[in-house]
C-alpha cells in the first residue's frame, strides 16, 4: 500500500480505539450503521441512546466534541433536503408555528436527520481514529475485491497530487499579478483546468511506467499483515452489540 498517508480527519492519539486493528473498526462501524438504519423511526428514544453510544466511543477515543461536531457539517446538504420534506410531502397535514406541514414529511425529515447524523458521526469517528493507509489495509483484510482497494488507494493519492498541482498553479498565477474577479477571467480559469488535466494525465503515465518497471503486475504487495485477536474483536463488537439491543427494544416496545 506504500508509505503512510495522513489525512485531515485523522486525529493522532493512543487510545484503545486507535489501537484496534482497522478491519475490526470497519466491521463495527458498518454493523452499527446497519442497526441504526434498521431502527423504526417512531422509536425516538432509541436514537437518543445511539447518540450516547457514539459519545461514549468518542470519549474512549479522546476525540473532543468540537472536533466531532465540526466534521459533522459535511451533512449540511442532507439537512437542507430534510427540512424541505415537511413542506412538499403529501398526506395528512398538521399546523406547526402557523405553517401547514405534512405528518409523513415530518417523520421522513426526522428519519433522515437522525439516521444520517448518526451514520456520519460513526464515519467521522472511524476516520478520526484510523489512518488512510490502515483503512485500506483493513478493507483488504476484510476481503474486499483487490481491484477496488487499489482504485481507492490511487484515488486518495492522486487526489493529493492534483490538489498540490493546482496549488502550485495558483501560486504561479498570483505571482504574475492575476486575481480572478469576474466573468472576464473565466477563460483563464478554463485554461488552468485544461492544463491541470494534461499535467495530471502525464503524471499518471509516468507513475504507471515507474510501477511497471518495478514489477507491478496488477496487484499491490501487502507490507503489513494486520491481525486481530479475539479480545480485540470482542472489544470492537461492544458498540454494534449494544446498538442491536437498543434496536430490538425499539421494535418490541
Amino acid at each position: 500500500m506504500g508509505a503512510g498517508h495522513a489525512h485531515k480527519l485523522y486525529r493522532h492519539g493512543h487510545s484503545p480505539i486507535h489501537a484496534l486493528p482497522p478491519h475490526c473498526k470497519l466491521a463495527a462501524a458498518f454493523a452499527f450503521v446497519l442497526v441504526v438504519v434498521s431502527t423504526p423511526r417512531e422509536a425516538v428514544w432509541a436514537f437518543g441512546l445511539y447518540t450516547l453510544l457514539i459519545a461514549a466511543v468518542a470519549a474512549a477515543a479522546r476525540i473532543p466534541a468540537g472536533f466531532l461536531l465540526r466534521r459533522l457539517l459535511i451533512e449540511v446538504p442532507f439537512v437542507a433536503f430534510a427540512v424541505l420534506m415537511p413542506f412538499v410531502a403529501q398526506g395528512e397535514r398538521v399546523e406547526v408555528l402557523g405553517m401547514s406541514l405534512s405528518v409523513s414529511g415530518l417523520w421522513g425529515a426526522w428519519n433522515v436527520l437522525a439516521k444520517g447524523t448518526l451514520g456520519v458521526a460513526a464515519s467521522v469517528l472511524l476516520a478520526s481514529t484510523t489512518e488512510l493507509r490502515a483503512l485500506l489495509l483493513g478493507l483488504q483484510r476484510l476481503k474486499l475485491p483487490p481491484l477496488l482497494v487499489q482504485i481507492a488507494s490511487f484515488m486518495i493519492r492522486y487526489g493529493d497530487v492534483i490538489t498540490d498541482e493546482l496549488r502550485r498553479m495558483s501560486i504561479a498565477r498570483r505571482s504574475r499579478g492575476f486575481e480572478a474577479s469576474g466573468i472576464r477571467h473565466w477563460g483563464v480559469l478554463a485554461k488552468t483546468a485544461g492544463a491541470l488535466f494534461i499535467r495530471s494525465y502525464e503524471r499518471g503515465e509516468r507513475v504507471h511506467l515507474a510501477m511497471v518497471s518495478r514489477g507491478y503486475a496488477g496487484s499491490m504487495p501487502v507490507i503489513d499483515e494486520v491481525v486481530a485477536t479475539r479480545a480485540q474483536w470482542a472489544y470492537a463488537a461492544v458498540l454494534p452489540a449494544a446498538a442491536l439491543a437498543v434496536c430490538l427494544m425499539g421494535w418490541t416496545l
